[in-house]
């Protein structure tokens, strides 16, 4: 008798929990969190980026310190990079942030540009790893960004559906933003840092 009591006491929690789950909670829940270890690794990427510039900057530096526009360009637009406190919940911040690193991005194609007017450069080996380096983490970047991209469309997928929508407004769960590109099939692509292309040839005359 004492244990069908004690059974009895908890079936309301059982009961709640059944609904709680039958609403979705536990599945945006899910989503959420994959939302933000997806962005965590966003974040970590960028940052090994970064942290390749100053390297880069310096080899360059050995051996074309005349290119002082495109070497100033590019410790700017990493300290910008850097600098941009970004808030992924926020749209106006999330777009600062993807216009700041894609500066980041411009400024690192004209600097391994400039190497096709210095062959000790291009034949450097620390040049070269540098290279590599970069190559290697500009990918990890877009597989990175793209994994983001589809956690936030699964999310919002699923904090609109009904009858999950209503869970998501009891708990304030709201639809977040999401990288915006100009392009949707350029997305999957890696951005344009080409190692091989030499700069255009100035005009005669």
């Amino acid at each position: 008798m004492r244990s069908m009591l004690r059974a009895l006491r908890w079936l309301p929690l059982l009961g709640v929990a059944a609904l709680v789950s039958a609403c979705g909670y536990n599945d945006i829940q899910t989503l959420d969190e994959q939302t933000k270890s997806g962005w965590s690794e966003v974040l970590n990427q960028y940052q090994r980026r970064a942290d390749l510039v100053p390297n880069l900057v310096e080899t360059v530096k050995g051996y074309a310190a005349q290119e002082q526009t495109v070497l100033i360009g590019v410790t700017e637009a990493r300290a910008k990079a850097t600098q941009v406190k970004v808030d992924a919940s926020d749209e106006a911040s999330l777009k600062q942030f993807q216009q700041a690193q894609g500066q980041l991005t411009s400024a690192l194609g004209r600097l391994l540009a400039i190497s096709e007017n210095y062959p000790d450069l291009k034949s450097n080996q620390n040049f070269m790893a540098l290279q590599t380096q970069l190559e290697g983490t500009e990918n990890r970047i877009t597989v990175a960004r793209n994994r983001y991209i589809q956690s936030v469309q699964d999310y919002n997928v699923k904090v609109r559906q009904f009858p999950v929508n209503l869970t998501a407004m009891m708990f304030g769960y709201k639809v977040k933003p999401n990288f915006s590109v100009e392009n949707e099939a350029e997305i999957s692509k890696p951005p344009a840092v080409n190692f091989n292309t030499a700069p255009a040839q100035k005009p005669s005359g």
